[in-house]
């Protein structure tokens, strides 16, 4: 009788993890524009956010960071017609904190800029795609100037071997290892009965 009683004790505790590793949402927070932060782009790495954006698969949970001196910047949510002609008025959104976390909660195209006159037109805009066919700014580079696997920050130690892999995204890598883990679960449940 009590080894029946911890065998249900077992199967319980296995199931209950088993339901917590469902639910776990994988979701990521990125700094936008890595190591650059939210500034005024360089001349020599005028598209940094046109690159970073590429590079990156955001899905819904995930949030964006803008790190940036408040007393010198701001940042403003605006539509696709004020992000290509750089109009400021009016924002959908306003965050002049130096420290702007933007919270992903639906599928769909965002436009970022500086909230600082003249900084748009310096190319201090981002979009981002979620859920969409990508980023396509019109005045972006053509997809083969810009490299297909690598950081958007300008590397001052020389290039980054950059292995090869059929994705770049780490919601595959923590699917897979989830994956694992079931599978792990469900053979100590199976041996257990």
């Amino acid at each position: 009788m009590a080894s029946h009683n911890k065998n249900w004790f077992l199967v319980s505790l296995l199931l209950i993890i088993l339901l917590q590793i469902q639910t776990k949402v994988f979701c990521f927070q990125y700094q936008v524009g890595d190591l650059n932060a939210w500034g005024i782009p360089t001349s020599t790495n005028s598209q940094v956010y046109t690159k970073w954006s590429k590079f990156h698969n955001f899905t819904l949970g995930d949030s964006l960071l803008f790190l940036y001196p408040p007393s010198q910047d701001s940042l403003i949510q605006v539509t696709q017609e004020s992000y290509k002609s750089c109009n400021i008025k009016d924002p959908i959104l306003f965050m002049n904190n130096g420290n702007s976390l933007f919270n992903i909660t639906s599928k769909g195209d965002f436009y970022f800029t500086s909230g600082v006159n003249g900084h748009c037109q310096k190319k201090q805009k981002i979009h981002i795609s979620v859920g969409g066919i990508g980023n396509v700014d019109d005045d972006a580079n053509s997809p083969s100037s810009l490299p297909a696997n690598g950081p958007s920050y300008q590397n001052v130690f020389g290039s980054i071997p950059v292995a090869p892999s059929t994705s770049n995204s780490p919601h595959t890598t923590s699917t897979f290892h989830v994956l694992i883990v079931e599978s792990i679960i469900y053979a100590m449940f199976f041996a257990l009965m």
